[in-house]
């Protein structure tokens, strides 16, 4: 597990005189009970940023969670694939699983590197996001041969990174959209150029220009309706300090604003070069990043001693950073798109690798997340990720699965000793309080709901709490009254909660 965004705050104290904590961890100069009731509505909540919470004590603390590594989803053995595979594209359309990835391949010499063939898109499908095939869709020559599973080889084709369009006045034959690059080598003006289709096979532009000409787009640069917003919103490399992300928003998705530079909490950590930024699906008004860090600190002991040296030495002969540079994978959150709580612990580490990893390349995350069934066989469903592995080296790359508990990426946690979680004052909606969690045989979890004042809600209090033990995705929290909470529907109130070797991933209110 990665570390802390922080941890022990206050010791014992009675609850009118408990100080208060924001999310960046600075005082505020007011009562906390000034604060206007955040309208939670029935939305699930997630603790990716402190936007809910007040305050924290005893030995409680919001824990980031890395995810599992799984077996080898899809290896690059065709000619047309190669070892930089990098700007993967994974969603769930129906019952069928799309993979969208770029076919490129990379020979390193004393001279430098050179392409062994020119970049295409390629396609694979999986009815069960565990196991993939690749379709063979005979709509592009490669090396004579239409039997290949190339989906587009037009303007894009670096990092062509498409998606399903939700938005409901999408045209049927737009229905699928995507953004990629082209420059002067391409024949076209430099930019960011939109593409449309009606099946997410066939695909054509939408425009012979580019829909987005600022920034430096050398990365998996995309885009997505946002439901909650309604409207289109995109995500870019762009050069603030290093590689850095900005973003955009359009109506049409041919007409954008001038982007902007992200801002982060508590301020941005490294250069970041992908940003897999997507609305989470199951609470769409919280977005959620995976971008790749990018570290470069030469020559060191360390980096003699990361796998395979001599090849290493190889890469950077002639661009050092080629050998020298390693990445892995953060994790970030947002409520409006611009302002993110950036994790500066990672969220995948290369790992304990002897030769496929710690390259410059590796562990870049796919963008999307998708369900798939557990390797344990009476567990739920759980989140599956790909993340590249073996990339730009002289022999196959390929993508490998990573899974993570629903909701699993942060959670309120404490040990046995015990911690306690205040949130902001909330004004709810539903007839029951639904938490996923997680404790140990002997943890425990119980919820205080308190007024505006601080005071306890009768039938609400701790002494009322039923302790909660287990492990669940879905379990509604009970008190001796029973689990029952609409009389306080709609009413300021505030959620105390106490763990106990325990972890809370995240809660909603449902009818």
């Amino acid at each position: 597990m990665a570390g802390t965004m922080f941890g022990t705050m206050f010791g014992t104290m009675p609850a009118s005189s408990r100080p208060l904590l924001i999310a960046a961890g600075l005082p505020l100069a007011v009562s906390i009970y000034a604060a206007e009731p955040i309208d939670i509505r029935s939305r699930l909540e997630l603790f990716a940023d402190s936007h809910l919470i007040e305050s924290v004590q005893g030995d409680a603390r919001r824990q980031l969670h890395s995810p599992i590594p799984r077996e080898i989803s899809i290896k690059m053995d065709k000619p047309w694939e190669g070892n930089a595979v990098n700007y993967v594209t994974v969603l769930r359309d129906g019952d069928v699983y799309r993979m969208y990835y770029r076919g490129a391949d990379v020979v390193y010499s004393k001279e430098g590197y050179t392409d062994s063939h020119r970049e295409v898109t390629c396609y694979a499908e999986s009815n069960d996001g565990i196991h993939w095939t690749k379709p063979m869709l005979r709509m592009f020559d490669f090396n004579g041969s239409k039997d290949n599973n190339i989906v587009w080889d037009g303007i894009g084709h670096h990092n062509f990174t498409p998606f399903r369009d939700e938005n409901p006045a999408a045209a049927p034959t737009a229905r699928y959209k995507a953004i990629g690059y082209a420059d002067k080598k391409d024949g076209k003006p430099a930019g960011l150029y939109a593409l449309q289709s009606p099946d997410g096979i066939h695909w054509s532009l939408m425009s012979q220009e580019p829909v987005i000409t600022k920034g430096m787009f050398d990365s998996q640069n995309l885009a997505f309706w946002d439901s909650v917003r309604g409207e289109y919103r995109e995500y870019h490399r762009g050069a603030l300090k290093g590689r850095d992300i900005m973003t955009g928003t359009s109506k049409d998705f041919l007409h954008w604003t001038e982007p902007v530079f992200l801002s982060y909490s508590p301020g941005r950590v490294s250069e970041l070069y992908t940003n897999e930024i997507i609305p989470y699906y199951r609470a769409p008004h919280i977005f959620l990043g995976f971008p790749t860090r990018y570290i470069d600190k030469g020559w060191t002991k360390s980096a003699e001693a990361l796998p395979r040296p001599e090849y290493r030495r190889l890469r950077g002969a002639k661009s050092r950073r080629e050998g020298t540079a390693v990445t892995d994978g953060m994790f970030m959150a947002s409520r409006d798109g611009l302002e993110f709580t950036v994790w500066p612990e990672s969220f995948i580490r290369p790992g304990l690798r002897k030769t496929d990893m710690w390259f410059y390349g590796d562990a870049y995350q796919n963008w999307g997340l998708v369900e798939t069934k557990s390797h344990i066989e009476d567990a739920p469903d759980e989140i599956s990720m790909y993340v590249t592995e073996n990339t730009m080296q002289e022999r196959m790359a390929y993508m490998r699965r990573y899974s993570i508990r629903v909701d699993g990426f942060v959670s309120l946690t404490a040990p046995l000793s015990g911690g306690e979680v205040l949130t902001k004052p909330i004004r709810f909606k539903g007839r029951q309080l639904m938490v996923n969690y997680s404790t140990s045989a002997a943890g425990t979890i119980r919820v205080q709901i308190e007024d505006a004042s601080g005071h306890a809600m009768k039938g609400f209090s701790f002494t009322d709490s039923e302790e909660l033990y287990g492990d669940s995705l879905r379990q509604p929290m009970e008190w001796k009254g029973g689990s029952d909470v609409s009389s306080l529907a709609g009413q300021p109130v505030r959620l105390r909660i106490e763990l106990r070797d325990a972890d809370l991933y995240s809660f909603q209110f449902v009818e």
